[in-house]
């Protein structure tokens, strides 16, 4: 069984939501009717910003319904993280939207404190899988892939996904951390970057990626693009029967 993965990599306006949604939109009305989940980079309506107050507070609630309407007219699930207001509180927060409207949401559990996030966002506190098409995918958030113990598949998941908006000064953090992931984990392991600059002066180069199991690229590109990839569930269950790396793994428990 294969799964078709398209991901977007994409400049994105400061925090512009309705004018990301609109870019965002053309680059996906060119994807292909075969595609079963787009992904989409963190923050895609604003970038990485530390001043989600400059973003009226219902428009994380307006691209979630955005989101709604993409999946249900092509028929495709459809993931990424916005800041997100509510009761009070800033969320980075990722949705993954099915077909028929409905959703799951995790929102980003390590912080990035060096950028002062954890004094904006409030931290999640629990791991998020999305199941849909009999693969399993972990939700992550840029940040928290430095964090391989949050990762761990106790779970028997497919996939872990990244979103991020990883800077180029440590891109090669990124390159070796997916890679790692996905060895690690015997999963396939999706990271979604975005490229151009921030208002902050921070320069991204993409490296978006798909790794398979045993840690072997399947697409890569540093320029603004959509790539493609496809999931085997065949790949999973013969790397992991043949290998059984994950039956030898160590057994804990997470305290938040």
């Amino acid at each position: 069984m294969k799964f078709n993965i398209a991901l977007i990599q994409t400049s994105l306006v400061w925090e512009d939501a309705k004018q990301n949604r609109n870019i965002l939109a053309k680059q996906i009305d060119g994807v292909s009717d075969t595609i079963d989940l787009i992904v989409l980079p963190e923050m895609f309506t604003s970038g990485f910003t530390m001043t989600p107050k400059n973003i009226a507070p219902e428009e994380g609630k307006n691209t979630l319904v955005w989101m709604q309407e993409i999946a249900n007219q092509k028929k495709l699930a459809i993931t990424g993280s916005v800041p997100f207001f509510e009761g009070g509180n800033y969320y980075n927060r990722l949705f993954f939207v099915y077909p028929d409207g409905t959703y799951v949401y995790y929102d980003k559990r390590h912080t990035f404190t060096l950028a002062g996030e954890d004094k904006i966002y409030t931290a999640g506190r629990k791991q998020v899988m999305a199941t849909y098409k009999s693969f399993s995918f972990c939700l992550q958030i840029c940040y928290d892939l430095r964090f391989p113990v949050w990762a761990r598949n106790v779970a028997d998941y497919d996939a872990l996904l990244y979103v991020a908006n990883w800077p180029k000064p440590r891109i090669t953090a990124w390159d070796t951390l997916l890679k790692a992931r996905a060895i690690e984990n015997m999963a396939y392991c999706i990271g979604v970057n975005r490229v151009g600059a921030d208002m902050n002066g921070h320069q991204y180069i993409g490296h978006s990626a798909v790794y398979n199991a045993l840690g072997e690229p399947l697409v890569f590109s540093e320029e603004a693009t959509i790539l493609y990839a496809s999931l085997e569930k065949e790949h999973l269950k013969n790397t992991r029967e043949r290998l059984k790396f994950l039956d030898d793994k160590d057994a804990f428990t997470l305290v938040l």
